[in-house]
């Protein structure tokens, strides 16, 4: 069941959305990053991910994630959950002011074999990027909600910010 703009837009405001990332390392152990399109946290470079949707299973949305996120099949056997994370946002999907976003974030770690940057999908990121754990903890258009799941304790509990 998909929800119409409007309608999304009042859930958006009313409740956190459950969603996954994906925190994708190379064979080097890079991590892969996009540059996000879209609000919230438009312009920065974050982990693969999206909502879970409505009866849909973990594991049916980590399948669907990795198809339309990064055009390829997850393998969920070798999904290595880091915890649950709370990703507040002062913005909406919608740029309607004054209706933040609130993720609970499952954030879950692959390994893949290879990572192409060139055949990744463009329609919800402009560019893609490989970096090691130092490199992203140290850059300024990594946006800190994926500096999270590198964090020392990676329990996912923190104040709010």
């Amino acid at each position: 069941m998909r929800l119409e703009q409007g309608e999304f837009l009042k859930v958006v405001q009313a409740a956190p959305l459950v969603s996954i990332d994906v925190i994708a390392r190379d064979r080097l152990n890079r991590v892969l990053l996009g540059k996000r399109i879209n609000e919230p946290a438009k312009g920065t470079f974050f982990t693969p991910g999206g909502r879970i949707r409505k009866n849909q299973t973990i594991l049916e949305a980590i399948l669907a994630l990795g198809e339309s996120e990064l055009g390829l099949r997850l393998s969920p056997a070798s999904a290595k959950l880091l915890g649950a994370y709370d990703h507040i946002y002062a913005s909406n999907f919608a740029g309607v002011e004054g209706i933040g976003t609130h993720y609970v974030v499952l954030g879950y770690e692959f390994t893949l074999d290879e990572i192409e940057l060139g055949a990744l999908p463009l329609d919800q990121h402009s560019q893609w990027i490989l970096l090691h754990e130092a490199e992203l903890l140290a850059r300024d258009d990594v946006h800190e909600n994926v500096k999270k799941f590198f964090s020392k304790t990676r329990s996912g509990l923190e104040s709010r910010p």
